[in-house]
């Protein structure tokens, strides 16, 4: 086997019912669930468990939920089968998963600042209302020429949001810049124009604010090197030293998240084995698109884990 990276999800991957079977089979998930609703001080595992789901979708949630279970699933994971990764990346939110899986920042530290996260994007989205489309069918380049021309036609402000990979994109902005960019996509030949159920333009300008506000938070924290390397999102390469990580997750909240090239970047290094932590098989999904070769796991409840560590023991 070559080298393996642990992946955390972003937003788009939470569901009623994430993280239950490992909490209810594993004392490593039951000690991350029940500090956060500690130090929360309210329920995030009932949440997770039993939602709504209207409520567990808005962003100040999401990503909180994403971020505990994907951590509890990194703890029950290391514990059971005591593999250790050559690398870790994670999508949009799931970088604070990454950085706890890189000893850069403790589990409380870290739990702050993505709950900070959350609400600050949740204020930016009520200030400056907007939308998010997925494009398929298309590269990167030719999505954002359709930004550009919608901008450039009054529509309002639109931008490439994230560059998942297999030829998919998505995109955010103000409703109306989205809608027109999605139908020059069309015009330029993407097969599929999806506006996404999102409650605001993350990833985009509209998101500056947000950033700006985080900043102040991050300059705060007591972010230490990696033990392992991490992609950044922002400039899909290895971070290596903890002063380049508070600008990149200033960034990361209003820039692209290039996912295609940071798993590109894997690849290329050697990477042939990825392991998905948290909740769903979204990330594997967009890795069988970019590598048909590479070994894809998910890790997201008991059985899971068990098929995981069995598939992956040492012959």
């Amino acid at each position: 086997m070559g080298k393996t990276a642990f992946l955390f999800p972003g937003q788009g991957s939470q569901k009623v019912g994430m993280g239950r079977s490992l909490y209810d089979h594993y004392p490593q998930a039951r000690s991350v669930f029940d500090q956060a609703c500690r130090d929360l001080g309210y329920d995030i595992k009932t949440l997770c468990f039993d939602g709504p789901e209207e409520t567990l979708k808005a962003t100040e949630n999401a990503q909180v939920a994403l971020f505990v279970t994907s951590v509890a699933a990194w703890r029950c994971f290391v514990a059971s089968c005591t593999l250790l990764p050559d690398a870790v990346a994670g999508h949009s939110v799931g970088e604070y998963a990454a950085l706890v899986a890189a000893d850069v920042l403790d589990f409380e530290e870290a739990l702050h600042l993505v709950r900070v996260r959350g609400e600050l994007m949740r204020d930016a989205a009520q200030q400056y209302p907007g939308t998010m489309a997925a494009i398929l069918g298309l590269d990167a380049n030719t999505v954002g020429e359709a930004c550009r021309e919608a901008k450039a036609s009054g529509a309002g402000i639109v931008a490439v949001a994230n560059i998942n990979g297999g030829g998919q994109i998505v995109i955010s902005g103000q409703t109306d810049a989205v809608v027109k960019a999605g139908e020059i996509a069309q015009h330029k030949g993407a097969k599929r124009v999806i506006l996404l159920p999102v409650s605001g333009a993350f990833h985009s300008p509209l998101m500056v604010t947000a950033g700006d506000a985080l900043f102040a938070h991050l300059a705060k924290a007591a972010f230490r090197k990696p033990s392992v390397p991490i992609v950044s999102n922002v400039t899909a390469e290895y971070v290596a030293e903890p002063a380049d990580l508070t600008g990149g997750l200033t960034v990361q909240v209003s820039g692209t998240v290039r996912w295609e090239e940071s798993m590109q970047l894997l690849l290329r290094d050697g990477f042939d084995t990825f392991v998905e932590l948290g909740s769903g098989e979204i990330l594997g999904g967009l890795m069988k698109r970019i590598d048909k070769t590479a070994r894809t796991y998910s890790v997201h409840d008991r059985n899971s884990l068990m098929e995981v560590c069995t598939a992956l023991a040492p012959n």
